[in-house]
């Protein structure tokens, strides 16, 4: 008989049982694409309870063990956590809690406080299971909220009542929403006990469920999905600013990226989605039926643009944020990111621009369980198809693809007018690929690894990360290195460099702020906080720090050497927050472009490979109105990309302070003074989008 947790730590007190007496094992599954990649298993005995977690998906995935003793309300006073994190780094982190003193040790940080009942403590390494925990204490409270250790507060909202599964097996469940953990909320279902049923939704390893209720998994996805679109549609008419007069931004220096200069003070007009003007020294008197917004001296630049991305609803706003107006999406779940391109289209959710990239997969033990994985050369060629009639640019090989195919999903996609991109497959090159057809490459370590793996060496596990160790004694100028670059020339060949999760990969040190993190990560949530402080790598000793700084250094070197030689770079970040994209640009910088250089690859010098500068990339007369405010010259310090005031995508006006507020962010500057139009045209006009009274100077904030 199924014992609930919920009973096993209350009965006992309200009946005066001893809990001892009561023993249960749950069996959670992970599922990804339709795939079982991991397990939760918790054994609980009494006031005690133990989990084993493992998660094997795309080669990597955590595999710890926790032990847990709650004490009387439910609340943890001991946590224990050992093992492994997503790319194999060591985990220990420890929680106690004793004669009134909590004490806690990580990777991320050690402290201590001082307290009458024992505090709920956010673990830096968690589980599905963590989720739950923190979850249950939430729902104790009256408002279903609670102050956390190290700091914080989390909160639960409920959202619907369903039943899963069918028959005897029938089980009513409610949907939960849990804030205040991560930058993304997690969604939880619970039984009538309380008990976890599934956690579902963005940031997690696959869908975790019930054991036995596997079959679910589809259901949960799509509510998923719902309840995120549910979010986001609320935040898009909350956050979303559109105008039915023109909109007229004066005081800005503009930024062209040919010229890598800044223009005189100047003006720039748009009406809807459409730039009308573009005006220096306008001193003429400005239309009382138009929006003027003050950009007090600041920078006007055209949309930064992330070119190895993985979109999920809630990404978008965080995208916007940083400036980022279009997005190159590497490979994601086919029906959702579908779903997602016809809200974005209909204006319903706050998403940059999206070019979908169709993602194909090998069939091994490490492959990666999204978009299509083909049995066969003949479906690999039909999955081809598949992504040219919904109107995908690109086709992207992964890991496991056998290389004997490349050349001809290549041939196929190239007929139907896409191009090629991925990693280099394990025991395939470089060089081979672009023979065979890629046209741009992804990931800076998969070009680099076609100079350092030994043969026979498999690239579908962390090796093709780690062994980015070995890159400090690479010589740049040897024959293998100049004969790729040449073929990259004659070829045209790209390179999507995702160097700054490179960065966060080798450079992570337990206890430390990331490198380049320093300015925003204090702004986040707690568990974001803490989960980027620890190690991503295992570091032995400090030679193999050492070697790691040898080879980020190295890492950086060759981004220098491919842009002296004419590469194109595509600045990407295969992260989700946005501020990544920014800290490529630094990096970019720190490998010798000038900060002018830096900021044509992510504005004009991506569209011109996207093939849309004829409509975007610059800020003319005539292109559509995606580009960004920021106080400063990003032409003389880079680092000034890192404070939009404004942000504006399509002609919708977004401003950064209002968003991060909304997502439990502390905002990093304030919105720019806005002068209304003195009429409206309507429901949604200017004055009712941004809620102005006629003739006021508002200052947003």
């Amino acid at each position: 008989m199924r014992i609930p947790f919920l009973h096993v730590l209350l009965v006992p007190l309200l009946v005066g049982i001893s809990a001892a007496a009561f023993a249960a094992t749950e069996r959670l599954s992970i599922v990804a694409n339709g795939e079982q990649v991991g397990s939760v298993v918790i054994d609980t005995d009494g006031d005690r309870a133990v989990v084993d977690y493992k998660v094997d998906n795309n080669g990597r995935g955590p595999k710890h063990r926790e032990e847990l003793n709650f004490g009387p309300d439910g609340i943890p006073v001991a946590w224990a956590i050992k093992g492994t994190s997503l790319m194999g780094g060591a985990v220990e982190e420890s929680y106690r809690f004793a004669n009134g003193r909590a004490l806690w040790s990580s990777q991320a940080d050690a402290g201590s406080v001082t307290a009458k009942q024992p505090p709920l403590y956010v673990v830096n390494d968690g589980s599905p299971y963590a989720t739950w925990v923190y979850a249950r204490a939430a729902l104790a409270r009256p408002d279903h909220s609670v102050p956390v250790l190290p700091s914080g507060r989390i909160a639960m909202e409920k959202l619907r009542t369903l039943k899963l599964g069918e028959g005897d097996a029938a089980t009513e469940v409610t949907a939960w929403r849990l804030t205040g953990v991560q930058l993304n909320p997690s969604y939880l279902l619970l039984d009538k006990d309380l008990e976890l049923f599934a956690v579902f939704g963005p940031g997690t390893e696959g869908t975790t469920v019930r054991a036995g209720y596997e079959a679910a998994v589809p259901v949960l996805d799509r509510l998923g999905v719902e309840l995120e679109t549910e979010q986001a549609l609320a935040l898009q008419r909350k956050l979303a600013h559109r105008f039915d007069s023109p909109v007229r931004i004066r005081n800005v220096r503009i930024f062209d990226p040919d010229s890598g200069k800044l223009s005189p003070l100047s003006t720039v007009v748009f009406m809807r989605d459409t730039i009308t003007q573009v005006i220096a020294d306008d001193h003429l008197p400005i239309a009382e039926d138009q929006a003027v917004i003050d950009g007090e001296g600041g920078t006007l630049y055209p949309g930064l643009h992330d070119m190895h991305s993985h979109a999920t609803l809630s990404s978008g706003l965080l995208y916007l944020a940083a400036g980022v107006t279009a997005t190159r999406d590497m490979g994601n779940d086919n029906a959702f990111l579908q779903d997602l391109l016809q809200k974005i289209d209909a204006g319903q959710v706050a998403w940059p621009r999206i070019q979908a990239n169709g993602f194909i997969e090998g069939r091994s033990p490490y492959s990666a369980r999204h978009g299509f994985i083909p049995g066969s050369i003949d479906e690999a060629l039909k999955d081809v198809r598949w992504y040219a009639d919904r109107g995908y640019a690109e086709i992207k090989i992964y890991n496991s693809m056998s290389p004997d195919w490349v050349r001809p999903i290549a041939a196929e996609a190239h007929r139907l007018g896409m191009r090629v991109t991925g990693h280099v497959p394990a025991f395939d090159t470089p060089d081979r690929v672009i023979e065979d057809g890629y046209d741009s490459i992804a990931h800076l370590n998969q070009l680099m690894l076609g100079w350092i793996l030994r043969p026979g060496e498999d690239s579908r596990t962390t090796l093709r990360l780690t062994a980015m160790a070995r890159g400090g004694s690479l010589d740049l100028r040897s024959e293998p290195v100049q004969k790729t670059v040449r073929l990259m020339q004659r070829r045209g060949t790209a390179l999507d460099t995702t160097v700054v999760i490179l960065e966060q990969l080798m450079m992570s040190r337990a206890g430390q702020v990331p490198m380049g993190q320093e300015d925003f990560l204090s702004h986040m949530p707690i568990g974001f906080q803490r989960y980027r402080k620890r190690s991503f790598v295992t570091i032995a000793d400090k030679a193999e720090a050492d070697a790691y700084q040898a080879g980020y250094d190295k890492m950086l070197e060759t981004v220098g050497m491919l842009h002296r030689e004419g590469i194109r770079l595509l600045p990407g970040t295969d992260d989700a927050t946005g501020f990544f994209v920014l800290r490529e640009l630094e990096l970019y910088v720190k490998a010798g472009l000038t900060p002018a250089e830096a900021l044509r690859t992510a504005t004009l010098g991506a569209e011109e490979f996207l093939g849309r500068a004829d409509r975007l990339g610059t800020i003319a007369r005539g292109k559509l109105a995606d580009f960004v405010l920021v106080p400063g010259d990003p032409t003389r310090d880079i680092a000034a990309i890192r404070r939009p005031r404004m942000v504006v995508k399509g002609g919708t006006v977004y401003f950064p302070s209002e968003i991060y507020t909304a997502l439990g962010i502390e905002p990093f500057t304030i919105a720019p003074a806005i002068r209304p139009a003195s009429t409206t045209t309507g429901p949604g006009s200017g004055n009712d989008a941004v809620g102005f009274g006629y003739g006021d100077h508002v200052h947003v904030d």
